[in-house]
């Protein structure tokens, strides 16, 4: 296998490499480059990723337990059924360490994170679980949003500008500043028992 437990991989570009079903312990990437590899159904136990991007990868069903994240990027890759949740993330952080743009995470998992200034501009998100996240400040324009949830989630400064097919209700959720573009605003009005939509 190209990739070792342990190793260190420092200022590397990856070209079409593909593993599956494989497992990685410790090792470390950074400043490292990905295009077109394919990783799916691998596991990254207590990796480490900083200041990496991935370009038309998959990386669908890859475990990242304990692996932690600085300034990754996913540009036009399937990251498809990733539970983030059992990541290592960093306490005290004022923008999110990973950035999604025009990307398939369908049925993958947030719950509990905090990852403010988090983009998913341009996503396709299907059955993702946002619920108790802290957003404050996310991306989400042009995201396709089917069945997503958000409950207790804190989307302060969020932008949902051109998002589409999302159902959030602004009595579960913290919506301050949030932007929103119409027809699908109209949406967000369903839950509110003193509002009554005429055509």
């Amino acid at each position: 296998m190209l990739f070792e437990s342990e190793a260190e991989y420092l200022d590397e570009e990856f070209r079409q490499e593909h593993i599956k079903q494989s497992e990685l312990n410790g090792t470390l990437f950074s400043d490292c480059t990905f295009y077109g590899c394919s990783f799916l159904e691998t596991t990254f136990r207590y990796c480490r990723f900083s200041e990496c991007t991935f370009h038309d990868c998959d990386l669908s069903l890859v475990n990242v337990r304990g692996t932690s994240f600085r300034n990754v990027i996913f540009r036009t890759s399937k990251v498809i059924g990733v539970n983030w949740s059992v990541a290592s993330w960093s306490t005290f952080t004022s923008q999110s360490p990973i950035n999604f743009y025009d990307c398939v995470i369908n049925y993958s998992t947030f719950i509990g994170l905090s990852l403010p200034k988090i983009s998913f501009n341009g996503c396709i998100a299907k059955d993702v679980d946002f619920s108790e996240a802290d957003l404050t400040g996310a991306d989400f324009q042009n995201a396709t949003l089917t069945m997503s949830h958000f409950r207790k989630t804190n989307l302060t400064d969020s932008n949902f500008e051109n998002a589409i097919e999302y159902a959030l209700d602004i009595t579960k959720n913290t919506v301050s500043k949030t932007r929103f573009s119409l027809p699908e605003a109209y949406t967000l009005l369903h839950n509110l028992d003193d509002i009554i939509l005429v055509e």
